[in-house]
């Protein structure tokens, strides 16, 4: 690590620190990403630009990245206007981290409408970002243009890209007191969406939700945030909620889609054998309901500088710890006693869970 001054300097001065560290060919590289960590005054991070393109004759991509970087963070919209015409002229297409950051900078800003023509650009080179388009959609709402954050939310949604919840609570959040048949349509729309992929929305959200209905004008709504009781009645009106459980009809055709779809699939046997994938079933047929199923392999590279065997226990642990019947999948080399795989510590977790373990790949 390096710590980055605390005002601009001199050639000579940016001279000096680059021929004390450790690694002058990459000095530039990680004293912008200190900048970035320590949220260092902007004038400074342009005297090193400065220092770097009047020694090189230009600044590398990678460089002008981290600087826009420093700049969305700070808001400084002047600054990222000058770096975008900067990387405009000199690269003919920008890949997605700069527009995430462009667009996420601007969309903060009093000049947001160049972020939607950002991301029209985005959209002739590659799928924008979920990113890309919350930042759009927040910007829209903020500034009251509710027609234009819908019309981009019914995009993303075409997209296949799954909304967070931060950016449904932004249409709430702005059409507060707004008027209107066809917004209040969108918006249960939203909440219909929240139902029918039983998505739960935090305190935060809910809080949003009741004062938008609050907000109704001629509505007279009452909001309460309140706890269901088990029998799934609501104690404040006293409304029956519906039930969330699946039939019996609704369990099978979702078996059947999560066999034949994710599980079986159309590359199942280029990772597995037919009769490995009929050991699986047997395996789990023979065995009560499993509450939980872990991807081991996948669960142990959590931490990266954490044995991977360490991984796992923690996630086994922690579930174990709730009753929870747990399946474990992994495969054979998880047994055998290795620098990331110790023998004592997965026999203590097949005590705690049931693992099958599929051939090495």
């Amino acid at each position: 690590n390096v710590q980055p001054p605390e005002k601009p300097l001199q050639a000579e001065e940016w001279n000096r620190l680059r021929e004390s560290f450790r690694s002058p060919e990459i000095f530039e590289e990680v004293m912008f990403n200190s900048m970035v960590r320590c949220n260092s005054p902007i004038d400074v991070a342009k005297s090193l630009l400065t220092h770097v393109a009047k020694s090189n004759g230009d600044v590398a991509y990678n460089l002008l990245v981290k600087y826009l970087a420093l700049c969305v963070q700070q808001g400084q919209t002047s600054e990222i206007r000058d770096v975008y015409d900067i990387m405009k002229i000199r690269f003919r297409i920008l890949e997605s981290g700069a527009y995430n950051l462009l667009i996420r900078g601007l969309s903060n800003s009093d000049q947001w409408r160049m972020a939607l023509t950002l991301l029209e650009e985005v959209k002739k080179i590659m799928i924008p970002s979920r990113t890309n388009y919350e930042s759009c959609i927040k910007a829209a709402s903020r500034h009251q243009e509710m027609n234009l954050a819908f019309e981009l939310y019914r995009e993303m949604l075409a997209k296949d890209l799954v909304p967070t919840l931060d950016v449904l609570q932004a249409f709430f959040d702005f059409s507060r007191g707004m008027k209107g048949a066809e917004l209040q349509k969108e918006l249960f729309g939203i909440l219909l969406y929240l139902r029918d992929n039983q998505i739960y929305p935090h305190k935060t959200f809910m809080r949003s939700i009741k004062l938008w209905f609050e907000s109704i004008p001629g509505g007279n709504w009452r909001g309460h945030l309140t706890s269901i009781k088990d029998s799934g009645q609501c104690p404040v009106c006293n409304h029956q909620l519906e039930d969330s459980d699946l039939t019996e009809e609704e369990y099978n055709n979702l078996r059947e889609r999560i066999i034949r779809d994710v599980i079986h699939g159309t590359d199942t046997f280029r990772k597995t054998s037919p009769q490995e994938f009929e050991a699986f079933q047997t395996f789990v047929e023979n065995r009560f309901p499993f509450d939980i199923v872990i991807d081991g392999l996948n669960v142990s590279h959590i931490k990266p500088r954490k044995m991977q065997c360490e991984n796992l226990f923690d996630a086994v642990n922690c579930l174990a710890k709730e009753n929870a019947r747990l399946l474990v999948l992994g495969r054979k080399h998880m047994l055998v006693n290795s620098s990331n795989w110790k023998r004592e510590i997965m026999k203590e977790m097949q005590n705690k869970a049931d693992f099958f373990f599929a051939e090495n790949m």
